[in-house]
């Protein structure tokens, strides 16, 4: 039996550890041609090493997202192998929890060009080709800091926010064209952006594989439908309520 992504080509930004490294898994297993970006190759490598010789195996690209050129090549590398992309899920980016009175300019760059810029070079060149090809769906990834921050993360913090931003703005200039734009905030989440978290319980912090079933729900929504914003917590995770 088929799985939810068959005959879809997919792109995965950020895919050498974490969320993306889930996603790029999962997405493999439905069926999905994937193709992974990130600038570690040895990961790159080693995740896609990881799904059954079975299932059509990820193809890697050593992409930097916060350069121009990185991903014009990476989207060429696209149309050659491909001719087309069905699904983009922009992953790629870092925590930071430095103070705001202790963080430095480049620091601030780095984030912004990381978490925000590298997603505005992909989403734009995705928009590219899927307005011209009627359809399409881009995923964003998120955080639950767009909507409730640490102390401590205004760099992280503000570009979260933003992109939330950017995916509204990318949804409308989709929607006419059969482009669905989505957003997808996770909680708290086992992964090298936060060091620390292996020891918390599940209760505490999730396992990334299941932000990446949540992702794969959204990609495999028929064209007409999409989920523009989900979050996903583990249920101890102190969001709602009040003191």
């Amino acid at each position: 039996m088929a799985g939810r992504l068959a005959n879809r080509i997919a792109l995965v930004t950020g895919a050498s550890s974490g969320i993306g490294a889930a996603i790029s898994e999962l997405f493999a297993r439905e069926d999905a041609s994937v193709v992974m970006a990130a600038r570690r190759e040895d990961k790159l490598k080693s995740i896609a090493d990881k799904v059954p010789v079975d299932f059509v195996r990820p193809i890697y690209k050593v992409t930097d997202v916060r350069l121009e050129a990185d991903v014009l090549e990476l989207y060429r590398f696209l149309d050659e192998k491909f001719g087309r992309i069905d699904i983009v899920v922009n992953s790629a980016g870092f925590a930071d929890h430095t103070p705001t009175e202790d963080l430095s300019l480049a620091r601030w760059q780095d984030i912004v060009d990381t978490n925000l810029t590298g997603c505005f070079l992909s989403c734009r060149e995705a928009l590219r080709r899927m307005k011209g090809q009627r359809k399409g769906r881009i995923i964003n990834i998120g955080s639950i800091s767009a909507k409730s921050p640490r102390p401590n993360s205004i760099g992280y913090t503000s570009t979260k926010f933003a992109l939330e931003g950017m995916t509204r703005s990318l949804a409308l200039d989709g929607r006419d064209f059969g482009v669905a734009v989505s957003i997808l905030h996770p909680g708290s989440t086992k992964t090298e952006l936060m060091p620390g978290m292996e020891s918390k319980s599940p209760n505490e912090s999730m396992n990334a594989n299941d932000v990446a079933r949540v992702a794969a729900l959204m990609a495999s929504l028929p064209d007409e439908t999409n989920l523009l914003e989900a979050l996903i917590l583990p249920l101890g995770q102190p969001f709602l309520g009040r003191g």
